[in-house]
């Protein structure tokens, strides 16, 4: 159940609002009441509600000046509705223009609350649902980042990118840990970092299983890494009741250094392992260094551009290309494995940017093909970059359809929050950067009307809100609803509703709050 909280300085309408709408039916339920900006802020700050319903004139600080307050204090803010009387009218509008994600004129209606809580209950769910989806896909990334690092690959372009996705400066100071049993391997999940601080380590799993944490060292005690080293390995040996192994390496700077400190890990456990029944074990005891290979990289520029924007074919042949002309160069299997791990990130990129998943792709990959770095010899390696670009670039066509449909019901609800604005189809497509001719077209599949039709229809039912709650002049109501001439306006209202707006305003009563 989502919670909602009102602000208003009269009792009776906060008294009016929580009983008289049915806040259950529409999935939210009131957690806290306030008369003043200043109670509000701190139920805010103890409730964290979903949405806020907050009136325009309330002493000391308005409306809208609270809603700027939460919007300091609450990350993500909720979603905000303003209550506002006829007189404050433009205001309202105006602070539609500011994000508020609608306002309701007093009294008011049940039928338009309960709609409105429908349409703002749709937004939250879409936000959670994708902000847990970016988490997701950001998790993916960076595990595919780590990945790629481990195996030596390195240029500017995924420097960049690990260090916008990490988080990390170049002067950053790293370790890596590597944990195994001793008679096998262990896995690390999520919840098995207890005793690390929070958002130190990141976690990722090497080419044979073995679990690790790449760890923040700058700023930690050697007593505290050890403290949450031990940590790990006593979880890890209850879990699996057999001894594990704990591997830390010593300390760099920069992304650049990820390779040769996992490195490290892996020769203390060659060393170590079948010495010693589980424990900590640092490389520095070791007193031994090893240096990170350079690779090869720029043969699958074109590849990347197949994919994109060419056919099965033209991807093959590419594919092919790129190929001989590192077998021409006697690249290494190892070097040219880098490269298609930055060819990997950069096609998981592409797919994150048109708001696919990567892992749509990479599961299926991985689950045919097994580890990239099990990929031992020329052969195997083609036959998964081809069936990695193939499978993209069918992937991005379809998302590329998808994201037309999302561009149609941007514009739509677009529509549907200024609509009582000059609104041309010609602007919208400008906007959208859409043709108009095929924004219209669009418009009519997806909604079963023309562009005009559907917005007069949004500006008549606004219009018949406001003749059953407000005195104003057919002319007045014309113009605030968007129509710019009064005899225009009656004559679509009479051919919607049935009647002329004057006697829709004296036949009709409206239950109202």
């Amino acid at each position: 159940m989502l919670k909602v909280m009102i602000v208003d300085d009269e009792p009776w309408v906060l008294e009016g609002l929580r009983t008289m709408v049915d806040w259950e039916k529409s999935g939210f339920e009131v957690c806290a009441e306030a008369l003043n900006a200043g109670d509000a802020l701190r139920l805010i700050r103890e409730h964290r509600p979903d949405m806020l319903l907050t009136d325009i004139n309330l002493p000391v600080m308005s409306g809208l000046e609270l809603i700027a307050a939460v919007k300091e204090v609450l990350d993500p803010p909720p979603r905000f509705v303003i209550l506002s009387g006829y007189d404050d009218f433009n205001y309202a509008r105006t602070a539609l223009r500011h994000k508020v994600d609608g306002y309701l004129l007093k009294p008011v209606d049940e039928e338009e609350i309960e709609e409105l809580l429908g349409k703002i209950r749709a937004i939250i769910q879409n936000e959670t649902a994708s902000r847990l989806e970016g988490r997701k896909k950001h998790n993916l990334l960076v595990h595919n980042l780590i990945s790629r690092c481990l195996q030596g690959e390195w240029n500017e372009e995924l420097e960049r990118a690990a260090y916008s996705l990490l988080g990390l400066q170049p002067d950053t100071e790293l370790q890596c840990i590597l944990a195994a049993a001793i008679s096998g391997t262990v896995g690390l999940n999520e919840g098995d970092t207890e005793g690390f601080p929070e958002d130190l380590g990141y976690v990722f799993q090497d080419p044979a299983g073995r679990a690790g944490l790449l760890v923040r060292s700058d700023g930690l005690s050697s007593e505290a890494l050890e403290a949450a080293a031990v940590q790990v390995q006593r979880v890890q040996s209850e879990k699996l009741g057999v001894p594990v192994a704990v591997m830390i390496s010593g300390r760099r700077t920069g992304l650049r250094s990820i390779q040769e400190l996992y490195a490290q890990t892996l020769e203390v456990w060659g060393l170590k392992y079948r010495k010693e029944q589980g424990g900590i074990f640092y490389y520095n005891d070791l007193r031994t260094a090893r240096l990170s290979p350079e690779f090869a990289g720029g043969h699958f520029t074109r590849v990347l551009d197949e994919v994109k924007e060419g056919g099965p074919e033209q991807i093959r042949a590419a594919v092919r290309d790129a190929f001989a002309a590192m077998t021409a160069k006697r690249v290494t299997i190892d070097a040219a494995r880098a490269e298609v791990a930055h060819m990997e990130i950069t096609l998981c990129r592409s797919i994150a940017e048109m708001q696919g998943d990567p892992d749509t792709i990479m599961s299926a990959m991985r689950l045919e093909y097994g580890n990239l770095g099990s990929l031992a010899d020329y052969y195997k390696l083609s036959l998964y970059v081809d069936k990695l670009c193939q499978e993209t670039a069918l992937y991005l066509a379809e998302l590329r359809a998808g994201n037309e449909g999302n561009t149609i019901y941007n514009v739509i609800q677009y529509v549907d929050l200024e609509f009582r604005s000059k609104l041309q189809l010609q602007d919208l497509a400008r906007q959208f950067h859409m043709n108009s001719a095929y924004l219209g077209q669009l418009f009519r599949k997806e909604t079963g009307r023309s562009f005009s039709d559907y917005l007069n229809e949004k500006r008549i039912e606004a219009a018949k809100g406001l003749l059953k709650r407000t005195q104003l002049k057919i002319s007045d109501i014309a113009v605030q609803v968007g129509f710019s001439n009064t005899d225009y306006f009656i004559d679509k209202f009479k051919g919607k509703v049935g009647s002329s707006p004057s006697v829709y305003k004296n036949a009709h009563k409206n239950k109202q709050l």
